[in-house]
């Protein structure tokens, strides 16, 4: 719960809430384009769980340690931990990491899972900070202050490409957000906005949190069972799976 109320904190203030807005405005291009039946978010980590109306997928479902909602419509909150997931392979038509690798303590079994539960063709959406960038150097000089986000880990996007690519994925796209540099004050951030206009032409360093789009190309030995004849939720295996809160979109 610590991690989620920083998370919550910094993503209300300056500069988070800037960020938050132009990762919103990105996914709101991103997921109307995805299909299918389960869209799977991995983690709580900033990102509202509103934007998954903006999807196609019938069925959307956040995995959360806190497995919390905060009541009324949308996604249904499942509590389970991301790095091993209540959820059978080759399951899910999309899954989305909003940072989840940032605040995790082993990224690559946290991507091995994502890998694991899509099926053949799924989608995944990666957000996650850009080390080569003004925010990366942020991270740099306060890395060990112990003030969050800076005290995090910023996985290099060549590091996430490579893991992607011996997974079996596809990069479809590459998106840069925010390279404003990450001030505390609301004003000069204001000021500062025309930066986005020149994005990563004006110098080599790209934006400070990266979004990466992939399709799964593995395919199975076996054929997948077709999920619309499964009743729901059919897709949590034996792993244990609390769901809290149930939302449907209509395809």
């Amino acid at each position: 719960m610590r991690l989620q109320r920083h998370l919550c904190e910094w993503f209300n203030d300056t500069p988070g809430k800037f960020l938050l807005e132009q990762e919103q405005r990105c996914l709101g291009e991103l997921l109307p384009d995805l299909f299918g039946y389960y869209l799977v978010q991995m983690g709580h980590f900033g990102c509202l769980p509103d934007v998954m109306g903006r999807t196609r997928i019938r069925t959307c479902v956040v995995v959360s340690e806190e497995g919390t909602a905060d009541g009324g419509g949308g996604p249904t909150f499942v509590t389970g931990d991301i790095s091993r997931l209540p959820i059978k392979s080759d399951a899910v038509d999309a899954v989305l990491m909003p940072h989840s690798l940032d605040f995790s303590l082993d990224p690559h079994q946290v991507l091995r899972e994502a890998e694991r539960v899509l099926i053949p063709e799924g989608r995944i959406i990666v957000m996650g900070f850009n080390p080569a960038s003004l925010w990366g150097m942020w991270h740099l000089l306060r890395r060990r202050s112990g003030v969050f986000p800076w005290d995090t880990q910023f996985l290099p996007l060549r590091r996430l490409l490579d893991w992607l690519s011996l997974l079996g994925f596809d990069i479809e796209s590459v998106h840069y957000l925010m390279h404003r540099p990450p001030l505390r004050s609301e004003g000069l951030m204001r000021r500062l906005s025309f930066l986005e206009n020149g994005g990563g032409h004006w110098w080599s360093l790209k934006g400070g949190v990266y979004v990466v789009q992939a399709v799964k190309r593995v395919s199975t030995l076996t054929p997948v069972e077709p999920l619309w004849k499964k009743a729901p939720f059919d897709v949590f295996g034996a792993r244990s799976a609390e769901p809290t809160t149930r939302h449907s979109h209509d395809g």
